[in-house]
């Protein structure tokens, strides 16, 4: 038989101190509650400025006093949470201390229930770098262990009796380096930001601005310059709309963190910090602004026949486009039918926006079909969101008006607008605004199967909880949609 492990003499132990930011969570609780503030309280930041007057202890006391974190669904550092509870289960002492207001501290602790106490900002003093060494002293004496991540707690893996580190940032592993100091154990749970900024910013939800070009496919109009404006007004909305998703996604942290899928987002996650993300925002909506100024310029340039007579019309729609988007995420996501109508509306503004900027009017028709098609597809986003919840065992999407009873509704809903869609096809195509660009109209006519056929294809796979909650991600994976997509285009050249 195995001889029996030896006993831990946990009171030879150093006492085990655990910072809480970054290091415990891979977020920070502070940009996590500001966040907070600004969507369940946004009249609140207004008092920011005078909060951040009485000092950075005071404005975190202020946050913790507005919103409470939900401390249970935090993206907690996994494998530093399960040293903690082996630690835990021999019986030594651990102490959360961090620079976070108290009371968001001993909820953590609460919910844990891993630490034999808590050190933490109390309002006035802010708990970190020298003042919580200081504390630690006052406490323990040098008789401790800590658990960091960045450069404020340099000075405290300094003077520990065993340092260790959990996601360290750049900045702390080059200042550990300099100081000869190594880590005893590293608690590395991150993901490279190659891999998590284009998850953030959302590039495969590119595939809906390709709406700026149809104006100018169903047109027929081929001229260089239009085609190069309608391509700098396409990477312009881009940016602007990846810009809409990281706010959004800022801004939903806590409902996605709840969310069996969404919880892995890079924000919600902690994989990339809300700072970045606000930083990273500004960046896009000024390099947006900038693409937008470009789009006229670039048409005159490459084709001066061309010139449009409102110049700055993109411009507009942008403009447009982030104000509704911004008020969706503050406000209209929440708001039951509203949302889907303000949604099937941005798919619209895109078509709108791509005549804008190359000056090619669209049709009545085209305006109608895109109006009834995209809210389909908005509706069955909202019931492929409520079919996952009912078969989780959920009664109420979070963050949204709706039910689990709605669903049926939903259902009639969109499967009628998905086929007065196709009314309005067959309509256009039966009307001599057709003929006057197709010199084989009856080709036409092939579309509406194929359209029958992918809505109703959609809308059961729906039903069967075998979609995923978007439909552009569906429709840019799935073969059958992509095979689909293509006879669309081959019986459309066909027909002119």
């Amino acid at each position: 038989m195995p001889l029996p492990a030896p006993a831990i003499d946990t009171a030879a132990l150093p006492v085990l101190c655990v910072d809480l930011d970054g290091t415990l969570v891979k977020s920070d609780t502070l940009h996590d509650s500001a966040l907070a503030v600004a969507r369940h309280h946004p009249a609140a930041l207004l008092k920011l400025p005078a909060w951040l007057l009485e000092g950075k202890a005071a404005l975190k006391r202020h946050l913790a006093a507005t919103v409470k974190l939900d401390v249970a669904h935090l993206p907690y550092n996994r494998e530093l949470l399960q040293f903690l509870e082996q630690q835990h289960a021999t019986g030594r002492p651990i102490y959360l201390a961090t620079a976070a207001d108290a009371d968001t501290a001993n909820r953590v602790a609460d919910h844990l229930r891993l630490f034999t106490g808590v050190l933490a900002s109390d309002g006035q003093l802010n708990l970190a770098g020298k003042n919580k060494l200081a504390a630690f002293r006052s406490q323990f004496g040098d008789n401790f262990s800590y658990i960091g991540n960045a450069i404020p707690d340099l000075a405290l893996l300094q003077n520990c009796k065993e340092p260790m580190v959990a996601n360290p940032t750049p900045a702390l592993r080059s200042a550990l380096r300099k100081a000869r100091v190594t880590p005893a154990r590293t608690f590395d749970e991150t993901v490279s930001p190659l891999k998590a900024w284009p998850k953030a910013i959302r590039l495969h939800q590119w595939a809906k601005n390709a709406l700026i070009f149809l104006p100018l496919l169903l047109a027929h109009a081929w001229a260089p310059g239009l085609v190069a404006g309608a391509a700098l007004a396409f990477l312009s909305f881009g940016l602007c709309a990846s810009a809409t998703y990281i706010v959004n996604d800022l801004l939903d942290l806590e409902a996605d963190r709840q969310h069996p899928r969404k919880r892995r987002r890079p924000f919600a996650s902690g994989d990339l910090s809300a700072l970045s993300g606000v930083a990273v925002v500004v960046l896009l909506l000024a390099a947006s602004l900038i693409l937008a100024l470009l789009v006229p310029r670039v048409i005159t340039t490459i084709s001066p026949s061309y010139a449009l007579f409102r110049p700055y019309q993109f411009l507009l729609w942008l403009g447009i486009y982030l104000v509704t988007t911004l008020a969706y995420s503050l406000r209209l996501k929440r708001s039951v039918l509203v949302d889907v109508i303000v949604l099937s509306g941005l798919y619209t503004v895109r078509i709108i926006a791509g005549s804008a900027a190359t000056g090619v009017a669209i049709s009545t028709w085209l305006a109608g079909f895109s109006i009834f098609f995209f809210l389909s597809l908005a509706f069955v986003k909202r019931f492929a969101e409520l079919e996952n919840l009912r078969e989780r065992g959920g009664v109420k999407a979070g963050g949204r008006g709706y039910h689990v009873a709605d669903i049926e509704q939903l259902r009639s809903f969109g499967t009628a607008s998905g086929y007065a869609s196709v009314v309005v096809l067959t309509l256009y195509i039966s009307n001599l605004d057709a003929a006057q660009l197709y010199h084989h109209t009856n080709r036409l006519w092939l579309l509406v199967p194929l359209l029958l056929l992918w809505i109703s294809n959609l809308w059961l796979k729906a039903s069967r909880g075998e979609l995923d909650e978007d439909p552009v991600v569906y429709a840019i994976t799935d073969r059958r949609s992509l095979l689909m997509g293509a006879l669309v285009v081959l019986i459309v050249l066909s027909a002119l």
